[in-house]
């Protein structure tokens, strides 16, 4: 049976697919491991329907947490080769002897011998062709903007594609032809479970099943949040009863923590701070914290999902912290209540509407933390 979306946007999604020959999966900004679940599972549906799925990601893939998901490494972080340039030569009348080229401080030169006569202007057309990718499947983005360099880099080809938007946030914008948005559903890995069991249950195998049910999981925090809902404990039920490996999900998601992120996640909450009165809480780290702990800034997605899970009533999670260069950097994070672009539009940021990133050149963090607040609190006076 068919719930949460209507009838029709799982038909839509089948005819596209199966219309489509090399679908783009893009995940998006702040997706985390139910993005990058919810993409592996549908590529692997998708290469069942004879497809040429590729996923692309906004952000650097969380090796360690999604590693024992089949394929995680062929995901990758930028758009290559995504139009080919044609040169056309009308070589009716005058024929090809020879073709060379060679590369000239950045620039390509093409050499043509005619066999006689030669050529004019107007023999020569230069086109481009159609994209490498007929479909864009976009897994966690409340608007385009959430595809981050992907999007801005690549406009045109996101603009002039036909797009599928699966995600479960009521935030989220509706920007694709066809909008799989399941607002009753806890993560995009139920969507996903959704819009493939409507039309053929048996393409949900143990490798797929891991992979959407690993999407929950992390949404849920193992099925702790409060958005769970008896339907979502079914699907749940349902991956596992077709394969999904629950034991290594968690396994992976929560009990594999280096030594050096729990040491970071010490002196986050060592100086954890908060604020009722804008419903934020926030902590500050030095590069001598990175040090000491001996982590990196790609630990702080796992400092962020302590500070929810130790604050469940924070709207608004703020994670400021020095570059390499001493340089004040900022992760803030909102619930559905909040725009964190809006929040923080004075101090030009960038993300979505979920998840802002700050980078304040030669700014020290403290100072930093006060602007950050300050601007936080004047715009939130401004949208009452």
């Amino acid at each position: 049976m068919i719930t949460g979306m209507a009838l029709q946007t799982h038909q839509q999604f089948l005819e596209t697919i199966k219309r489509s020959k090399t679908p783009l999966i893009c995940v998006a900004q702040g997706a985390g491991p139910d993005g990058y679940g919810s993409a592996l599972g549908i590529a692997r549906v998708l290469q069942k329907l004879e497809k040429q799925p590729q996923i692309v990601a906004v952000e650097e893939t969380p090796t360690k947490q999604i590693s024992f998901l089949t394929d995680h490494g062929l995901i990758k972080n930028r758009l290559e080769n995504l139009q080919q340039f044609v040169i056309e030569l009308n070589a009716k009348e005058t024929p090809v002897e020879e073709l060379s080229y060679e590369l000239k401080e950045d620039r390509l030169y093409v050499y043509l011998s005619p066999k006689k006569g030669q050529w004019s202007k107007e023999d020569i057309q230069l086109t481009a062709s159609a994209f490498r990718y007929d479909l864009i499947i976009v897994i966690g983005a409340n608007d385009l903007e959430a595809c981050g360099h992907l999007y801005l880099e690549n406009t045109e080809f996101f603009l002039r594609t036909p797009i599928i938007n699966i995600d479960h946030s009521p935030s989220n914008e509706h920007f694709g032809q066809i909008n799989a948005v399941d607002l009753t559903a806890c993560a995009c890995g139920e969507v996903c479970h959704d819009l493939i069991d409507s039309f053929e249950a048996e393409f949900i195998d143990e490798e797929v099943a891991t992979a959407f049910l690993t999407g929950m999981i992390a949404k849920t925090k193992s099925f702790k949040h409060k958005n769970v809902t008896a339907r979502t404990l079914q699907t749940a039920s349902k991956l596992i009863a077709k394969g999904a490996r629950r034991d290594m999900i968690v396994h992976h998601l929560y009990r594999t923590r280096s030594v050096e992120t729990l040491r970071l996640w010490g002196r986050a909450l060592a100086r954890l701070k908060s604020d009722e009165s804008i419903n934020a809480v926030w902590t500050l780290l030095s590069q001598q914290d990175f040090l000491h702990a001996g982590a990196k800034e790609q630990d702080l997605p796992d400092v962020i999902d302590e500070l929810l899970s130790t604050s469940p009533q924070a709207k608004i999670i703020i994670v400021l912290y020095e570059d390499a260069q001493k340089n004040a950097c900022a992760i803030i994070q909102t619930d559905h209540e909040y725009h964190a672009l809006q929040l923080l539009s004075p101090l030009n940021p960038t993300g979505n509407s979920r998840e802002a990133r700050l980078f304040l050149k030669d700014k020290h963090i403290v100072d930093a933390e006060k602007l950050i607040l300050d601007t936080i609190r004047n715009n939130q006076k401004i949208q009452r």
